[in-house]
């Protein structure tokens, strides 16, 4: 299951972010061993406290989360216009950022022992681009490590890097722009041999249809 969790939702899906928060640790402190403050055994900045959307990839019961990416309109504060402010100046309504995505890798082996990370990274892409699509998005920012570039490419997206930092981590931080259009969504399906969405904008019981509203800057 694919859907968007929004600030109005935050208490009824606090497990699930619960759980993205921890699995942010695990992945961006722990393995890849990035430069960013933790508390315990949760990962989470100032830019989680401006109550962002999320699009979250879980089971159907909505009590094991698979994947997550954290979703903020590039008009507000966001944390690439902070770290690649040299090379990311895309500042629209209609431009947001797409940052800490991860996928939990145990939970996956024991649940879908049969889907690759690689393949379930596509998926959660794919399911951006429809989410995005789905709200007026053209564009989303995205940080990523460089090896996390074929992943993109297999997934059929299309993207420009638009810079690297170092000194974030083991390995440079690129900084890349991502189309979102239909023609994105049409050959990211047919390069994943996917016919039908994957995202609901419904998805959540009782969940009012997503409404991305532009924050002021």
């Amino acid at each position: 299951m694919y859907a968007l969790v929004q600030g109005h939702q935050y208490g009824q899906y606090e497990h699930l972010l619960e759980q993205y928060f921890r699995l942010r640790k695990t992945v961006f402190a722990d393995q890849l061993g990035w430069n960013i403050r933790t508390c315990g055994a949760y990962e989470r900045d100032r830019f989680d406290d401006l109550k962002p959307p999320y699009l979250i990839w879980c089971d159907d019961n909505w009590n094991q989360l698979y994947g997550a990416v954290r979703l903020l309109a590039t008009t507000g504060p966001t944390l690439l216009y902070d770290v690649f402010r040299p090379t990311s100046d895309l500042v629209a309504p209609s431009i947001w950022e797409g940052t800490r995505m991860c996928v939990d890798e145990e939970a996956l082996q024991r649940d879908l022992p049969e889907l690759r990370v690689e393949r379930a990274f596509c998926l959660l892409l794919l399911s951006l681009c429809e989410a995005a699509l789905d709200s007026g998005i053209q564009m989303m920012i995205s940080n990523y490590e460089p090896h996390m570039r074929r992943i993109y490419e297999h997934a059929g997206a299309e993207f420009d890097e638009l810079g690297r930092a170092d000194g974030y981590g083991k390995y440079p931080v690129c900084c890349g722009a991502f189309e979102v259009s239909e023609r994105v969504l049409a050959n990211m399906r047919c390069k994943m041999k996917i016919s039908g969405p994957l995202y609901s904008p419904t998805a959540f019981p009782r969940a009012v249809r997503p409404m991305f509203e532009a924050r002021p800057a």
